[in-house]
């Protein structure tokens, strides 16, 4: 069924009664030709375009739980491709390119919002920085504006500009960055991959490998054996213990990542902002809440929730940005687990086991990257070689010393 206004009118005429369910939630076949391990949105992405851009439909995407509970439920919805170094900003920004025609291709609404990512700075030293930033972004084609005091007080007027220790001198604007919503994303992939004949196999678990001649030929899971020729995963913080399963031991750590948000208040924030003086970000939803997070806990952890001392950081973070929350009550709050690498940037790559596939390390940038890293691991996995886009993202650059460390923090996964 496909959504237009006429769909809906004529489901009002009806009473609602003939509405489809949005995916077919699947029985496991004994074989297909790819298997997908991990529902996120990078594998649901991956599945959708396999099917739609490469016609391979023989694909199963598996899920230990339901599609959409793990980091795809569990972020701050930015989306954004405003990155300094080439390996990562002409990927980042096909990412921004998908995501502007998302809608129409998935027919979903994911409530993409092109409301403005705005970066603060605080020094000289940032801004200049944030000029270097700019116009490496506008050299590939991105959008970037340098903004001063004056242009970001006419638009938050606000925040704290006369804060004695980090006053705010500018930011770097990038009008086409904002926010979507997570779990329509989520479900607008599904939809798609499942009209075009992909299976999507909740409640099944992958518990480990199943081998042929010195390569994978399939996975155990909890709803039997399933064979495969090609095996993906994209499973986020849970790669190294699923690449584990088949002898890989891959330079990754597990960390959590808290978001949190408010009750709901009048509209405050018109885009995304990001805290130059501390890692402190804040967006507004729909709903009227304010959406915001800030550094990883810091500590290896698969567990999906985080420590105190965090909550009050980030919390410190917002009042010195923006002193005017300061009454307003957090709601809830949230973890996902991040699969950091060692330099803070994604790998998309084969792994050294035959017929193994690898999609992973995405740090902080999980969910921004959605649609280019389901599109980049769908032409990886149907031509056994890498994107344009994602070739240096590649597994052997660790070894190789090709590094893309977009922070300049080192071989230090807690401090991307």
């Amino acid at each position: 069924m496909r959504y237009s206004i006429f769909s809906l009118l004529r489901q009002a005429l009806t009473g609602h009664q003939g509405w489809a369910p949005a995916w077919r939630d699947a029985a496991p076949k004994p074989a297909y030709e790819v298997i997908i391990v991990g529902g996120g949105g990078h594998g649901l992405s991956t599945a959708h375009y396999l099917a739609k851009v490469h016609g391979i439909t023989d694909v199963a995407v598996l899920e230990k739980g339901f599609i959409g509970l793990g980091n795809a439920g569990r972020n701050t919805t930015i989306i954004r491709s405003n990155y300094l170094l080439p390996g990562n900003n002409p990927f980042y920004e096909l990412s921004m390119k998908l995501w502007e025609g998302l809608e129409q291709d998935l027919n979903y609404n994911t409530m993409v919002s092109q409301r403005g990512v705005l970066n603060l700075y605080h020094s000289d030293a940032q801004r200049d920085s944030y000029v270097r930033r700019g116009n490496a972004m506008r050299m590939h084609g991105v959008d970037a504006e340098l903004l001063d005091a004056r242009d970001v007080r006419r638009m938050l007027p606000f925040l704290d500009f006369g804060n004695a220790r980090f006053p705010i001198q500018g930011g770097l604007l990038q009008p086409r960055g904002g926010t979507a919503r997570h779990d329509a994303v989520v479900w607008g992939y599904a939809r798609a991959a499942s009209g075009r004949g992909v299976d999507i196999v909740q409640n099944c678990e992958v518990t480990g490998f199943l081998w042929e001649g010195g390569r994978v030929a399939g996975v155990r899971t909890s709803r039997g054996d399933i064979r495969a020729r090609k095996i993906g995963m994209a499973v986020a913080g849970n790669t190294s213990t699923v690449a584990h399963m088949a002898g890989l031991r891959l330079p990754i750590e597990s960390h959590v990542l808290q978001a949190f948000v408010s009750e709901a208040i009048k509209p405050l924030v018109p885009c995304v902002v990001t805290y130059g003086a501390g890692h402190f970000y804040v967006s507004q939803s729909d709903k009227g809440g304010l959406v915001f997070g800030g550094n990883i806990d810091g500590y290896n952890s698969y567990a999906q929730r985080g420590n105190l001392p965090t909550v009050e950081d980030v919390c410190e973070s917002g009042m010195a940005l923006m002193p005017a929350i300061g009454r307003v009550r957090v709601l809830r709050s949230w973890g996902g687990i991040m699969d950091m690498s060692m330099d803070g940037s994604p790998i998309i790559d084969r792994t050294p086991v035959a017929g193994l596939y690898l999609n992973g390390g995405w740090c902080y940038g999980g969910f921004k990257a959605t649609p280019a890293s389901g599109y980049c691991f769908a032409h990886l996995l149907a031509r056994d070689e890498p994107h344009e886009v994602a070739r240096a993202l590649r597994l052997d650059r660790f070894a190789a010393g090709r590094l893309l460390d977009e922070k300049g923090q080192g071989p230090q996964p807690n401090l991307h």
